[in-house]
């Protein structure tokens, strides 16, 4: 039996207030208007926490906007009492004087702000309906109201999707964080491949988006360049730049499946249904999942016949399909 894992994450919303190009919940109908709110039950949330013994940390994150959620400090703070470090990701969008000042006093521990580009032009193009000028105020906001009550939390970092339409933006984003007061800015590649030859249909543009804007596809003197300005800014005003590789790393025959990829043995992801899937980077459950943890329970689901079969095929010199051109399976998140 597998030790239950320490690191979990958790969508506690299925719905947004943008539209991402890069991101399928474009194609999906959670919430409004296609039925009721989106959102993981409360009472699930608690149950699933308590069931996970020795959890350690919690990233509430996912296709939705996590801070939508009625209850989201809720579940903050419940994680946070029973010792757990809480982490999310947002949009910023609905960053208001109350939830900035709930960010610190909650105990959350990290937020990831998802920022894809340095100009209104490029971000807007990317995040249909978003307001560049108001997610830039919003993070001020969180940022003076940290200051104002003397908190080194929550860890801000901003998170950047890379990609051929913002990469000449990269060295100024760095500019940005640092201006903003943010000295970590995280870098990683498309990573919904969506390659897999099962996938369903509503699906296919975002293929065919990944296919298109995906710096493998670029030129490598191009990449190298803005990569190059990106680590000298970052130098320059100590901002602490994570790239991503741009080459695949392979597997050399035999490698233990753990080391081609560890999310199925050191961390579970849930949708705010309650369905189990493999690894953030599946996102929706219709692509794949384990079913639903709520109902079978946590070690029957981690334990269960569908995860041990995952993990077996991971290991081996033929990966579940789904994981064959992962950015992650690959080396170049």
């Amino acid at each position: 039996m597998e030790q239950l894992p320490q690191y979990v994450q958790m969508e506690p919303v299925g719905q947004c207030n943008l539209r991402c190009r890069m991101c399928s919940i474009q194609f999906r109908q959670d919430g409004p208007p296609h039925g009721p709110p989106a959102f993981m039950d409360f009472d699930d949330f608690t149950r699933l926490i308590d069931e996970f013994h020795g959890l350690h940390e919690l990233h509430l994150q996912g296709l939705g906007e996590p801070t939508m959620h009625p209850r989201f400090f809720e579940m903050v703070e419940y994680a946070v009492a029973r010792g757990i470090q809480v982490s999310t990701n947002t949009n910023m969008t609905l960053m208001t004087a109350e939830r900035a000042e709930r960010c610190v006093t909650s105990g959350l521990h990290g937020i990831h702000v998802s920022l894809d580009g340095a100009t209104a032009e490029t971000y807007e193009r990317i995040r249909l309906r978003a307001h560049f000028d108001r997610v830039l105020r919003n993070l001020e906001r969180l940022m003076q109201t940290k200051a104002r009550l003397g908190s080194e939390l929550p860890e801000v970092r901003i998170v950047l999707v890379i990609m051929r339409e913002n990469l000449h933006e990269l060295p100024e984003l760095v500019r940005l964080a640092h201006g903003l007061g943010v000295n970590r800015v995280f870098v990683q590649h498309l990573c919904h491949d969506f390659a897999e030859s099962s996938l369903p249909q509503h699906y296919r543009p975002m293929r065919e988006f990944v296919e298109e804007e995906t710096l493998l596809n670029e030129d490598p003197a191009r990449v190298d360049r803005y990569f190059g300005e990106a680590r000298a800014a970052a130098a320059e005003l100590g901002v602490d730049l994570r790239l991503p590789r741009t080459d695949p790393r392979p597997h050399p025959h035999g490698t233990p499946g753990r080391k081609r990829c560890g999310w199925p043995w050191d961390g579970a992801y849930i949708s705010y249904q309650g369905y189990s899937m493999p690894c953030c980077m599946i996102s929706t459950p219709d692509r794949l999942n384990f079913g639903k943890i709520t109902d079978q329970g946590v070690e029957a689901t981690w334990n269960g016949a569908e995860y041990e079969a995952f993990r077996e095929q991971l290991s081996s010199d033929e990966p579940p399909e789904v994981c064959r051109s992962c950015a992650l399976y690959r080396g170049i998140f």
